[in-house]
């Protein structure tokens, strides 16, 4: 049976990724499983047998852990698969540890195939992707100063039907200093430019896309070069929001903060330099005072507004083609109908 390509990815019932756990936490197609055959120390045991004794007795290991990782995987993930189960598995190559499972799934009967070049020609297609399409599609992006709801504006346009890129929630990060998210750790870069090509993948670019008015880094990853390029060249959905709104907003949206005042505060630090050491100072003296209102609007005032502000006219500049639309009701009836107001006919 021959090898699939990348562009067959959706054909199969189940696709398999038999590397390492630590690859697959790097990256990995989208939707796949990790059934390892070597674990991590296995795989260098392995790798240094071949490469300080000789390949034939790194073969002859390998083969022995291979084959007991693939009878596990057999008693347990395999045992209850139909006659028609038809998976596709790939390792870092497309070589011996994809072609082992293949070949044992084979046998027994199922329709196995193994990826053509492994891991490595899935990279080099996301690779390639990234460049192909961002240029293809009409962004809209949502501009608006920190807290005026961009991120919940984007889920309730989907839920009216558009199309949206949530770079945000693909990077597991709101993109600003305290933006990490408490109990969620962000993608790797290779695992974010899979999420970005696997959603961009599925948008059509015969209809606008809209998607906030990001930096060029969220947090930790940063934005494929043609997308952030695409984006700065479209046209702006510009959010006028009064400040005390935005202030409520955010002091739920960060709320995780209420009871770790010790947290924020070690994350203001690093704006010492840039804000000097008496703002930051009376700035995390409102934190130990749970005085997160004043907290928050003064740092609206004092570091995001004059820092959003700077960005957006350097990186989305005002443009004819823009649109703006005034928002006091951020609540999800609110920005429901905001939502319906974009999208309605001119």
């Amino acid at each position: 049976m021959r090898a699939a390509t990348v562009a067959e990815l959706n054909a199969f019932d189940e696709i398999i990724d038999a590397r390492s756990p630590s690859e697959f936490a790097e990256d990995r197609v989208p939707g796949a499983i990790n059934l390892p055959v070597l674990d991590d120390a296995e795989r260098a045991r392995v790798g240094t047998l071949h490469k300080q004794v000789s390949p034939f007795e790194a073969k002859k290991v390998g083969a022995a852990l291979v084959s007991r990782h693939i009878a596990h995987h057999l008693e347990t993930w395999f045992a209850d698969k139909p006659r028609t189960y038809r998976p596709l598995v790939y390792c870092w190559r497309g070589g011996s540890r994809s072609g082992a499972m293949v070949h044992v799934l084979q046998k027994i009967g199922f329709a196995a195939v193994q990826l053509d070049g492994g891991y490595k020609a899935y990279r080099r297609h996301v690779v390639a992707e990234l460049a192909r399409l961002p240029p293809l599609f009409a962004f809209r992006v949502i501009c608006g100063p920190t807290g005026s709801g961009k991120s919940r504006l984007l889920q309730a346009l989907a839920d009216a039907g558009a199309q949206i890129l949530d770079l945000e929630v693909l990077a597991a990060h709101r993109g600003s200093l305290l933006g990490a998210l408490p109990t969620q750790p962000q993608p790797t870069q290779k695992g974010f430019e899979s999420a970005v090509w696997s959603a961009l993948s599925r948008l059509d670019p015969a209809n606008p896309v809209y998607v906030e008015s990001e930096s060029r880094r969220i947090g930790t990853v940063q934005l494929p070069d043609a997308l952030i390029t695409a984006m700065r060249a479209s046209p702006c959905v510009r959010l006028e929001v009064p400040a005390a709104v935005r202030v409520a907003l955010l002091t739920e949206d960060y709320a995780h903060f209420l009871d770790d005042p010790d947290s924020l505060n070690a994350r203001l630090d690093h704006l010492a330099e840039l804000r000097g050491r008496e703002t930051i100072a009376a700035w995390q003296a409102l934190a130990r005072e749970r005085a997160w209102p004043e907290l928050v609007a003064a740092l609206l005032e004092q570091h995001y507004d004059p820092a959003y502000h700077k960005s957006l006219s350097h990186n989305y500049a005002p443009s004819p083609a823009d649109r703006t639309f005034h928002a006091e009701d951020l609540s999800p009836a609110g920005l429901q109908r905001l939502a319906r107001e974009m999208l309605a006919p001119d």
